[in-house]
């Protein structure tokens, strides 16, 4: 991988990492909601859950997924479904942590699984697989696997880096949230951009 090919990696990877999605949504509102340590469970299992995902990407099986009948439309409906879910639950947040009865509860695990029905993360994993692991300047790269393991060293200090951000500024803000019903409608606006991501799946 040339010099021009790894930085031009390293601004798609910021731009994709730290733009809002439901990865970085969800981070300041468990951050907001919950405090940095206990969302540092979730913050870990995004580059895990991306890595993997980029492993199967990179490895062709990805793709293959993707171009079964059916199987973008149901990928869609899980993903969206889930986005919903996750937008009811943030809803009706209206306290700190284990005083609300209808807090949000997203672990290591549910982290992982959430990358496998996010669009953005699949949209992220196949273009790279396409733009740089199987291919350099336009020809069929002699190194692919090498290739492959750049990116999968790389990309994960992104997402780790960016949910972490986000996760930061929202236990920032968790004090002064806790006042009157900020949190509530901190909550909704959360639920709100969860809300947008899911119609914006609906469309891509």
């Amino acid at each position: 991988m040339s010099t021009e090919e790894f930085t031009a990696l390293l601004v798609f990877a910021t731009a994709m990492s730290f733009t809002p999605g439901p990865n970085t949504t969800l981070s300041a509102a468990l951050g907001a909601n919950f405090g940095l340590r206990r969302t540092l469970g979730f913050i870990v299992a995004v580059p895990t859950g991306w890595t993997l995902m980029m492993l199967a990407s990179g490895l062709g099986l990805g793709a293959l997924v993707l171009a079964l009948p059916g199987a973008n439309l149901v990928l869609k409906t899980l993903g969206v479904a889930y986005l919903l879910w996750l937008a009811w639950k943030l809803a009706g947040a209206g306290q700190l942590g284990e005083a609300d009865p209808n807090r949000l509860r997203i672990g290591f695990w549910q982290g992982v699984t959430l990358q496998f029905v996010n669009i953005k993360a699949w949209m992220f994993a196949l273009a790279l697989a396409a733009g740089w692991v199987t291919s350099a300047g336009g020809l069929p790269a002699s190194n692919p696997g090498q290739r492959l393991a750049i990116v999968c060293a790389v990309m994960p200090v992104f997402a780790l880096t960016s949910n972490l951000m986000y996760a930061l500024v929202g236990s920032v803000l968790r004090q002064w949230l806790a006042h009157g019903r900020r949190l509530l409608w901190f909550n909704r606006t959360m639920a709100t951009l969860l809300l947008a991501t899911a119609v914006w799946m609906v469309g891509a």
